[in-house]
């Protein structure tokens, strides 16, 4: 079997490497996370809600995969396996059961908000090192601000 490999120097490559592999598991997790949300919600708001889980779903999944391709590219085998996401997740569990409307929220703003600080954290380590793998990390951390500030949005007031 041939193996995949990067023009990227080997002690860069282990930085982004590991990068991308916190970045996929914490992207796997939050589309659980708010899946099983979506499928929990009750109150009031329920709706809307609910439809701005699956929002957050799609990005995460479709994020997951591009940084799936991109660990693949570079030589890094993806690993996306439950026993992996649930050791190495930065998210803490939902609750079990029925979920008020506004506590789904507040538990969303939580978890989006701890892998943001987990994704600057990897842009912070693989910015000076490999510009292609931080433009990634970036475009996804833009987009889970941009859900962080809409479920904020949804609580305030």
């Amino acid at each position: 079997m041939s193996t995949v490999k990067s023009t990227l120097p080997d002690a860069t490559l282990k930085v982004v490497g590991e990068a991308l592999r916190g970045a996929l598991v914490d992207l796997i997790d939050l589309s659980l996370v708010a899946k099983q949300t979506h499928w929990n919600i009750i109150g009031p708001r329920f709706r809307s809600v609910h439809l701005q889980l699956d929002d957050v779903v799609s990005t995460a999944r479709a994020h997951s995969d591009t940084v799936a391709e991109r660990s693949a590219t570079l030589g890094v085998p993806p690993d996306g396996r439950a026993a992996t996401v649930a050791a190495g997740t930065g998210i803490s569990d939902p609750p079990e059961g029925w979920q008020r409307d506004d506590a789904a929220v507040r538990f969303m703003v939580d978890a989006l908000g701890a892998v943001i600080v987990r994704m600057r954290e990897r842009l912070d380590e693989v910015g000076p090192v490999d510009s292609v793998s931080e433009d990634v990390l970036i475009q996804i951390t833009k987009d889970l601000e941009k859900h962080h500030w809409m479920f904020q949005a949804e609580n305030a007031g």
